[in-house]
């Protein structure tokens, strides 16, 4: 469906303007979604910067995420999933310690001493370069509402429905571009999707 992320960034950005979807500020959520979010915050003028959250992996299974936590130590729990995994109390503790120390170092990194950007009765954009199951999504947009921001609105160039219907509840507003019911993986949906490396991440922050 789309190129790359700057493509898919741009025809999130028409999308937006199409729908009359303004707004103050646009955080990316880092890495994969600061090329699609420098082409929104470009096309619409605003200030662009980060939103970051880290997956909680289940015992023996790390890429299935039973939640997800923040950088400023937001919390979001698949509570169903660890009650049937049997995940204990002092499993989560220390998975939620380690990756949210995680989550502030990589904000550190990424701001490079900057401070973040004022959220409080803002209208703002989270931007991603897909959504798979909305773990780190969830708690990435908790943490911007916890901020003080007046209106959140999630926008993405792609994700599942049933994702994008649980997001809706989080959220005031998602735009998406495409919703799939064949989802498989974010890039399917791309031609070219490689690895957004560090360095080349910071420097849509320019």
């Amino acid at each position: 469906m789309f190129e790359n992320r700057t493509d898919a960034g741009r025809r999130l950005a028409v999308l937006l303007e199409e729908r009359d979807v303004s707004a103050d500020i646009v955080l990316a959520v880092p890495r994969g979604g600061l090329p699609v979010g420098r082409a929104v915050a470009d096309i619409l003028d605003v200030p662009l910067d980060i939103v970051a959250a880290r997956k909680l992996g289940a015992p023996g299974n790390p890429e299935l995420a039973i939640g997800a936590v923040a950088s400023d130590g937001t919390v979001w729990l698949n509570d169903d999933l660890i009650d049937d995994l049997g995940v204990e109390d002092a499993y989560l503790e220390e998975a939620i310690e380690q990756e949210h120390a995680a989550a502030v170092a990589k904000v550190e990194r990424y701001r490079e001493g900057r401070p973040p950007l004022d959220l409080d009765g803002r209208t703002v954009l989270v931007v991603d370069d897909g959504i798979a199951t909305g773990a780190t999504t969830t708690a990435c947009v908790r943490q911007v509402e916890n901020a003080g921001a007046a209106r959140v609105i999630l926008t993405v160039p792609v994700a599942p429905p049933r994702a994008v219907e649980r997001l809706r509840e989080e959220v005031d507003e998602v735009v998406c571009v495409e919703t799939p019911a064949n989802f498989g993986a974010v890039g399917q949906f791309y031609d070219v999707f490689e690895q957004v490396s560090d360095e080349r991440a910071k420097t849509y922050l320019k």
